[in-house]
């Protein structure tokens, strides 16, 4: 099989020859094998593993992503972010810490964005209560 891992400023990993890869989307790991069904998922931050034909073992870390399987020979992996290496413990430790913690700080400056916006509504509201109130017209 051959996969491919792409970010949108580079291709991660362009390799034929894969014999058996697993990943991880919401509902746990999974694993790909010559001839598998076409396929769409979502990964979760996580560590992509594959086995070449020569036996390597091989490693890419993503934060997040879409995997596609295409006539059971092609694996496309778009990720926002990939490193790929040899050292599992290394991957595993420390960048998918570094991942899950911009995961974390994205989080949280969505929620803080969220409630910004949440309290301009609210003083635009209340203008418009208090325009509304003491007006005559279409809004009274």
């Amino acid at each position: 099989m051959r996969l491919r891992i792409i970010t949108p400023l580079a291709v991660v990993v362009d390799e034929d020859g894969v014999l058996a890869l697993r990943a991880e989307d919401a509902s746990g790991g999974f694993g790909i094998l010559p001839r598998h069904a076409d396929f769409l998922t979502s990964l979760i931050i996580s560590v992509v593993r594959w086995r070449s034909r020569d036996g390597t073992r091989r490693y890419c870390a993503v934060r997040h992503g879409m995997l596609s399987v295409r006539g059971g020979q092609e694996i496309a992996i778009a990720t926002r972010e990939a490193v790929a290496g040899d050292d599992l413990v290394s991957l595993d430790q420390t960048v998918l810490a570094r991942f899950r913690a911009d995961a974390e700080t994205e989080r949280a400056e969505r929620t803080e964005g969220r409630r910004l916006e949440l309290n301009a509504i609210r003083q635009i509201m209340r203008h418009l209560r208090a325009d509304r109130g003491g007006a005559t017209g279409a809004f009274s």
